[in-house]
């Protein structure tokens, strides 16, 4: 996390502060080049939008649109108030569906519909709208946090019409195509992440750029959050925090006991292919894609690797990266880029590298060493590393914002803000994790299993906080499952452990929600177990428990009374928060190949 948030830089720490900014003029070819893509991409959003917005409407009421004389009256219907009702924004619900075509004859389900309609349009407004400062002269911070936000708007937009699709009714009378309940509820919690990593961006500067973009922004998150109430409303519960297990809406066939696994003991999203592919050695991979610095390889940079990678592609596109040092400036799998597995020689000997900081005027999205967005990015064998030091605070080894993504027998090492888990639905095995402040953070439905988590020493300042996870809203399905880990301190803590204290998580905002279970905590574990973000911030709204975890920091006599703490006795409870039940990996991690414990026990 980052003083671009408006939050304590590390606890007990005085806060980064921001570097003098230098005035930067991004190149006139560059930003032209950005503005065309981008605008190509809005304009198809737009046009697919109105297209999906006129079909609704006919769909809806025969005759067309409500003529001007029926737009005068503008008392909501009893279907629009019942479901308004739901909301957390009530009013902006209210008058959000009255503007819209189609509401004032539309039933309850018809308005899911609707709801979603309108928050897509209002996105690919804010994206065309936000991509028409792209010349502006921007300082380099303001440079970053702008970039920032036309990358997370166009990922919304995506989302938003992934989501749209799969709820439309089909011409046929069965549900729309493209995703289940799971899918969608993943989707709006990822828009709504994107908004808010867009937003907070901005935090600590002024401008007229920041301004803008803030202008074009508005009611943007209270609108997802709307679509998230209303659809979760419409099948599912919860208790006391625990996500909420929603009947399935859409058309699918899958198994969602939580428990099935195949003779493999794999689990079922992720084929037979990806399944052989992570258990077969490197030497015989057949790789689309070879990766050497020496020249021996299809091209000398994973940067050339990954714009030769196909465009959404259906099938598994493997990249071996040979042993050897990379660091290349802005490693990023795109959304377009899905599929992509990355297989590299092991821990240790291919490393992915950087060195980039808030400390330089970037956002911490913008700080990563490698991040992926694309669906269904895999990395195996990998070392990815940001050296940037705790001093320099934030700094990210690595980002995902990827779909459906898993990270496997891998090194993911830094100090300050190590790894950002930061939406959709993730699962890491095996692998070795380290770092200081908040280094596991994000948003995103995330199952870490079978891993080693490194508390490093930190600045003399400073606490550890292994976790600092940020649900803002109660119907996001995200949070931070680490189930059958090892929670540790490095090598460098153990030696001077009794002068720093380490907890095991934070609140970021206000519905934080993290697990462990069946962990082993070390001494260097404080006994509170975890500290607080502001005060009483957070503390009866979040999520945070525990489960049969053992070890010498394990007892849960001292820990705090919090409300929103809870030590986890029923297997029931705990079970939500396995891989088969929280990303509901047994759907799509048999397909990687990856093994995983789909319950809370073998």
């Amino acid at each position: 996390m980052a003083y671009d948030r408006l939050r304590p830089s590390e606890p007990g720490g005085s806060g980064a502060t921001l570097a003098q900014q230098q005035n930067h003029e991004q190149p006139k070819a560059k930003n032209n080049n950005r503005k065309i893509v981008i605008l190509s991409v809005v304009a198809v959003a737009m046009i697919i939008v109105s297209a999906v917005c006129a079909g609704l409407v006919i769909g809806l009421r025969e005759g067309g649109a409500d003529s001007v004389g029926t737009q005068v009256r503008r008392k909501p219907t009893q279907a629009i108030s019942k479901t308004c009702s739901k909301t957390r924004f009530p009013s902006l619900c209210v008058n959000s569906l009255l503007e819209f075509p189609g509401s004032l004859t539309a039933n309850e389900q018809d308005l899911v519909h609707i709801s979603f309609n309108m928050t897509l349009q209002h996105f690919s407004k804010a994206l065309y709208t936000t991509t028409s400062i792209s010349y502006v002269q921007m300082e380099p911070r303001v440079r970053s946090a702008y970039d920032d936000c036309l990358e997370l708007l166009d990922d919304s937009v995506d989302a938003l019409s992934r989501s749209l699709s799969s709820v439309i009714p089909s011409q046929d009378g069965g549900n729309g195509k493209g995703g289940s309940t799971q899918d969608v509820m993943t989707w709006l919690s990822a828009a709504l992440t994107n908004h808010d990593t867009c937003s907070e961006g901005f935090e600590g500067v002024s401008g007229t750029v920041k301004d803008q973009v803030t202008d074009k922004l508005t009611d943007l998150s209270e609108l997802v959050s709307n679509c998230l109430s209303i659809f979760a409303a419409s099948g599912g519960d919860d208790f006391a925090g625990v996500p909420i297990q929603n009947r399935r809406l859409l058309s699918s066939d899958d198994d969602l006991s939580g428990e099935s696994v195949d003779e493999e003991n794999f689990p079922k999203w992720l084929g037979r292919k990806e399944r052989e592919l992570l258990s077969t050695p490197v030497s015989a991979v057949q790789a689309d894609i070879i990766v050497s610095k020496d020249g021996n390889g299809t091209v000398k940079t994973i940067t050339e690797a990954i714009k030769k990678a196909p465009e959404h592609s259906s099938r598994r596109i493997i990249i071996y990266v040979k042993a050897g040092r990379y660091e290349e400036d802005n490693l990023k799998v795109g959304r377009k880029k899905t599929n992509l597995m990355f297989i590299g020689d092991g821990k240790g000997k291919t490393v992915i590298a950087g060195g980039k900081s808030v400390s330089q005027d970037l956002t911490t999205f913008h700080t990563a060493a490698f991040a992926a967005t694309g669906a269904g990015f895999i990395a195996r064998d990998i070392t990815f590393e940001n050296y940037a030091g705790p001093a320099k605070h934030q700094a990210v080894a690595l980002r995902i914002g990827a779909d459906h993504a898993v990270v496997y027998r891998c090194n993911i090492i830094g100090y300050q803000d190590t790894l950002y888990v930061h939406s959709n639905r993730h699962f890491y095995r095996e692998c070795d994790i380290y770092g200081t402040v908040d280094f596991i953070f994000g948003n995103a439905a995330v199952v870490i299993q079978n891993c080693n988590i490194y508390a490093r020493k930190p600045m003399a300042s400073q606490k550890n906080t292994v976790t600092a996870q940020n649900r803002k809203d109660p119907n996001q399905n995200t949070g931070i499952s680490i189930h059958k880990s090892r929670i540790l301190p490095a090598p460098d803590l153990a030696a001077t452990k009794g002068s720093f204290s380490t907890y095991l998580g934070r609140p970021w905002k206000m519905y934080s929600r993290t697990v462990f279970m069946l962990s082993y905590i070390g001494d260097h574990v404080h006994p509170r177990g975890w500290l607080e973000w502001n005060g009483n911030f957070a503390l009866d709204t979040l999520y945070y428990g525990e489960y049969k975890n053992n070890g010498p920091g394990s007892a849960v006599g001292q820990r705090v009374r919090w409300s929103g703490y809870r030590v986890i006795t029923s297997d029931t409870e705990a079970s939500k928060f396995t891989v088969g039940q929280f990303i509901y990996g047994s759907s799509w991690l048999p397909s990687t190949g990856v093994a995983f414990l789909a319950g809370l026990q073998v």
